[in-house]
């Protein structure tokens, strides 16, 4: 994909879908910010949901964009 097909793809994203990679986007670097070793076993496994939520929604908002509904 060259690099304009790339920015046409991009500009065709809704607002929500952009707000859905952006939560993604921050979930993950508060994942890599975090010192793992520091968090209880708790926070681990809700850290661990949240990643898995957002790839996940990643995911389907990838097959939204890439299939669009047949009209």
């Amino acid at each position: 994909m060259s690099d304009e097909q790339s920015r046409e793809t991009v500009g065709a994203l809704t607002d929500v879908q952009r707000s859905r990679i952006d939560f993604a986007r921050r979930d993950l670097d508060y994942a890599r910010s975090e010192d793992l070793a520091q968090i209880p076993t708790a926070g681990l496994i809700l850290m661990i949901e949240r990643l898995r939520n957002r790839l996940d929604d990643t995911l389907a908002l990838i097959d939204e964009v890439t299939n669009p509904p047949k009209n």
